[in-house]
């Protein structure tokens, strides 16, 4: 039987991840997975609701940031010898109704060892999907971030930005190893890196609400604007490396 991993990324989210652990429960979804939650050493008390609800937690040392968390869990993956990770915000954005479209996407309860992605993005964007009232700063950034894919990879993705992914065992495994992953802003950068080194990329549409609690981390015109410039460089890195050949 596949093994797969549900793994949450959490920074002082304890107003919204016990309304979160508690849906999965309702659903049932741990008889089908694992649940893993990082905590980047939150100063509210994420940790111990995810504990009181029976759930892993795994909490680092200080605060190292969002791709830091993200690749502790793959980390963890590759360890246990899981077969396929799904990650999700631990802010209640992404409706648990996504994680068995991701599954079924990528074959996790199939026998067939069929064509099937490398990576699959949950998007607010393709039809069937369901989503909140996005600014329009936030829809420039992510038109401007498909332009940038659509002309150095010759791909088409409509939600490159989107926190909601699932990956196989040869995608985790990769972004697992030292300096193949982004530790602070690992979006727009890491989709072109993969793209460009043949990992089979696909989007899946995906129901998402409006954040009730806490705030974004990507909020204010200087955020989004810091945001962008460091998105860049970090594509403009990962393009020249690939171009080069530097990596392997």
């Amino acid at each position: 039987m596949k093994k797969i991993l549900l793994m949450i990324p959490a920074y002082n989210e304890a107003e919204n991840i016990g309304a979160l652990l508690k849906g999965m429960k309702d659903l049932g979804l741990e008889s089908m997975m694992d649940v893993l939650v990082i905590d980047d050493c939150s100063a509210d008390s994420t940790s111990q609701i995810v504990e009181e609800s029976g759930f892993k937690v795994i909490r680092q040392v200080f605060n190292m940031g969002y791709g830091a968390a993200l690749q502790t869990a793959y980390k963890y993956a590759v360890e246990k010898n899981y077969d396929y990770l799904l990650q999700m915000d631990a802010d209640g954005q992404h409706d648990l109704c996504n994680v068995k479209v991701l599954c079924g996407k990528m074959g996790c309860f199939s026998e067939d060892e069929g064509a099937y992605p490398d990576i699959v993005i949950g998007s607010r964007f393709l039809e069937g999907s369901q989503s909140f009232h996005i600014s329009g700063l936030k829809k420039y950034t992510i038109l401007f971030f498909r332009s940038i894919i659509k002309k150095v990879t010759g791909c088409s993705l409509t939600d490159p930005t989107s926190g909601l992914q699932g990956l196989n065992r040869k995608a985790f495994s990769f972004y697992s190893l030292y300096n193949n992953f982004d530790l602070k802003y690992p979006d727009l950068n890491m989709i072109v890196q993969m793209l460009l080194l043949g990992f089979r990329i696909e989007e899946v549409p995906a129901i998402m609400h409006e954040r009730t609690a806490g705030v974004s981390m990507h909020t204010g015109l200087l955020k989004v604007g810091k945001y962008m410039i460091l998105m860049m460089l970090s594509t403009w890195n990962a393009w020249s490396r690939y171009k080069t050949g530097s990596r392997k």
